[in-house]
């Protein structure tokens, strides 16, 4: 393996992948001696990347009494959960399973937070058993089923209501959640109302306020909206005799697929902090959740070219990765950049292609229109991957899912072990 090379210029939107010496590298390790090694598919994350987009939140939070709250839905992988809880995140969960995950890869339960709409009850049993921080809770039932529960168990339940400020995040409509129209949160004109109820119940202790408003979110202006109503409120609910020790602004904030800009997230804060002061909140216990922000363009997916297919309207590139590996581009017509691992010299020979997988749908795709000069046994990377594609992954077409590496340095290990096809049919009876 060979040692980076300080002078390469990393890709855009993936700042610890470069082309050295025409291989494509992942801090000092070739993409394709992992390809190599282990096959493909294959997701490869760089340890760099994932502590230094992490840092960026740290840094502009410097000073402030805040939690970052890791929103594990965007990649749940042990390995990284550790590395993440070893740096002294918190992890916002969203079901019993990422519950265990988390602790299992050494969180500290009061630093989880417990979101979601729709939680159990054997749920909610495990996490006061477990002993998480809070609750995000989005319902009035749920603030009733989870006093029942808490009772029965013994305990007070901590919670936040997650309020919904009705605050155009300006995404994807399938990652928007602060809208009216969103299944997520109690409405802000109902939130006072709601916040009165909980406080009247015994074994519920109101301990916050949550606000989540869509992921992918490329610009400052959604954030500050938010923060204006959730004040608001805040001043509202401790007007009435509720204290408020914490404020949870959720996560979000987008990363470069293509050429997109978010603001950097140690820049953010600095104007979300500027208005928190302005208002008077300064001194407030601060959460947030990122998630794809930390982990997105950490990732890279590698793919061998199967075959070449050319046609009278488009013209195909095969590759052994698919929807059920890749999903984004399925559920979101999302953009990946796709490179080949060894850089290109002359583009004479490059074909514009639909960069399609092997599965037997039509939406099987992970990009459209790539202009490419590859050969059947190419290995292909999917940048940007790092968040909802291996979380998101599936068996569809008893596809066993891929393996996964962590890369450090010049290191590199194996976080996830590749399924097998008898894995894929454990616990079933013929």
């Amino acid at each position: 393996m060979t040692s980076p090379a300080a002078s390469a210029a990393p890709l855009p939107g993936a700042p610890f992948v470069c082309y050295q010496n025409g291989r494509l590298m992942v801090e000092g390790v070739a993409l394709s001696e992992l390809a190599r090694q282990h096959g493909t598919p294959l997701f490869v994350y760089s340890k760099a990347a994932i502590l230094a987009a992490l840092a960026a939140y740290q840094r502009g939070l410097a000073g402030r009494e805040a939690l970052i709250c890791y929103a594990m839905k965007a990649n749940s992988s042990l390995a990284i959960l550790k590395l993440l809880a070893d740096a002294g995140c918190g992890f916002d969960i969203v079901s019993g399973g990422e519950l265990e995950r988390a602790l299992a890869a050494g969180a500290t339960p009061s630093k989880i937070v417990f979101s979601g709409v729709g939680k159990t009850r054997a749920e909610m049993r495990r996490a006061l058993e477990a002993g998480v921080g809070c609750f995000n809770v989005e319902s009035r039932a749920e603030l009733d089923v989870l006093s029942e529960v808490a009772a029965a168990s013994g305990v007070r339940a901590p919670v936040s209501i997650r309020v919904n400020p009705n605050v155009d995040a300006r995404t994807h409509p399938y990652i928007s959640t602060g809208l009216k129209g969103n299944k997520f949160g109690i409405a802000h004109d109902e939130a006072l109302a709601a916040y009165r109820h909980a406080a009247g119940l015994p074994d519920l202790r109101v301990v916050g306020i949550d606000c989540h408003i869509g992921s992918q979110i490329t610009e400052s202006a959604p954030y500050l909206e938010a923060m204006d109503r959730v004040l608001d409120l805040v001043t509202q609910i401790e007007a009435a005799g509720i204290p408020i020790h914490h404020i949870d602004f959720g996560g979000g904030l987008g990363i470069d697929y293509n050429g997109d800009t978010p603001p950097a997230a140690d820049v953010l804060w600095q104007q979300l902090l500027g208005k928190l002061d302005a208002r008077g909140f300064g001194s407030r216990k601060i959460l947030i959740e990122p998630g794809r922000s930390l982990v997105g363009n950490a990732g890279v997916c590698l793919t061998e070219v199967l075959f070449l297919k050319p046609g009278e309207q488009k013209s195909f590139c095969i590759v052994d990765a698919a929807m059920n590996d890749l999903p984004r581009p399925a559920l979101y017509e999302a953009f990946h950049r796709i490179v080949p691992l060894a850089e290109a010299g002359s583009t004479a020979d490059a074909v514009t292609y639909d960069v399609v997988g092997p599965v037997c749908e039509s939406g099987d795709w992970l990009g459209r229109d790539r202009v490419l000069a590859v050969q059947q046994g190419d290995v292909l990377a999917v940048l940007s991957a790092g968040a909802y594609c291996m979380s998101m992954s599936s068996n569809y077409n008893t596809r066993p899912r891929a393996a996964e590496v962590l890369v450090d340095g010049v290191s590199a290990r194996v976080i996830r072990q590749r399924e097998s096809v008898q894995d894929l049919w454990r616990g079933e009876s013929p």
